[in-house]
């Protein structure tokens, strides 16, 4: 089969690889999945880079979330979404998943709607509501909301009834994060959001901040956080790793919330089960709906990795293998 393969460091224009490999081992009870599409995440960029928590040894196959069907054994032919795991990811023909990391889906389900529904949703599901307790009425300041990450947590925040705030860089970018919900949106790149946090929730702050940036952002975060208040750090897109002064936090009493939502799967799986049954629910509802900006033949790989990098992307890059 082929595969798309990072054979050394770098950005992903430089070094991936279109492939033939050999077939992914498969132990026992694994599934065997043909990738009709698979989404793109910006820690597939950072894993090509070499930036990533995870680090895993030359070469191997970026693709963390896919959607196909398995091709073999008592569940053949049953359509899914999984979560393959690293040296051997989805950018691939095929892929062979365990089977707590496979998850059925609705045959209505469009394909790169399906892809998109693991990590970005999973994770804002998991943040907003194991991690920070959001509540109905609450403020959510959503980092980056025209982004895959930041979309999936508008979405999520306006199901669970907060009262959302968005930040976004340019009007077009804007206009996505009030599209999806969001019922105040600073553009960053003319306006500090700090003031109109204040002011929009009468001087209280936001009870949630979903943080996907990092940096400065986190900083100025810290300025506009309520009194209870969770800062959700879900990532680091900025480039720069904040810290978090524990005097600050003592003396406005909020709580900095880290969340790496792939432990879970080694943690506590069942988290992720139901989860994922939770959001097709959302999905059927017509609650949560990924907002796919663009998809794209397996062959743009490269050059859609390099885009996200960028961030030149809104909400989600899907790729599609030819249909199953």
């Amino acid at each position: 089969m082929k595969a798309w393969q990072v054979t050394r460091l770098g950005e992903p224009t430089d070094v991936l690889e279109w492939t033939d490999v050999p077939q992914p081992p498969a132990p026992d009870g694994a599934l065997r999945v043909a990738v009709e599409a698979v989404a793109l995440n910006f820690p597939d960029v950072l894993l090509c880079r070499g930036e990533y928590q995870d680090k895993p040894a030359l070469p191997f196959t970026p693709g963390a979330e896919v959607c196909g069907r398995i091709v073999d054994g008592p569940r053949a032919g049953e359509r899914v979404l999984a979560a393959p795991e690293l040296p051997y990811g989805g950018l691939a023909e095929q892929v062979v998943v365990a089977p707590h990391r496979v998850f059925a889906i609705p045959d209505d389900m469009p394909a790169e709607k399906a892809a998109s529904m693991l990590i970005t949703y999973q994770t804002g599901y998991v943040g907003l509501h194991t991690r920070a307790r959001l509540q109905p009425g609450e403020w959510l300041l959503v980092h980056a909301g025209a982004g895959g990450v930041g979309s999936a947590a508008i979405q999520i925040g306006k199901a669970a009834g907060a009262r959302v705030i968005a930040t976004a860089g340019g009007p077009d970018k804007v206009k996505v994060c009030r599209d999806l919900g969001a019922e105040v949106v600073v553009d960053y790149l003319s306006e500090d959001f700090v003031p109109v946090v204040k002011e929009v929730t009468g001087g209280a702050g936001a009870d949630v901040i979903y943080d996907s940036v990092g940096g400065d952002v986190f900083d100025k975060s810290r300025r506009c956080v309520a009194f209870e208040g969770r800062i959700v750090v879900v990532g680091f897109a900025g480039g720069r790793i904040a810290q978090a002064p524990t005097n600050h936090a003592l003396i406005k009493n909020y709580s900095v919330v880290g969340l790496y939502w792939g432990l879970y799967h080694v943690k506590n799986p069942a988290v992720i089960a139901s989860t994922h049954e939770r959001l097709v629910e959302l999905w059927h509802q017509g609650l949560v709906d990924p907002l796919v900006s663009e998809v794209l033949p397996m062959s743009a790989a490269p050059s859609a990795l390099a885009n996200l990098g960028d961030r030149r992307t809104v909400g989600k890059v899907v790729l599609v293998n030819n249909p199953i």
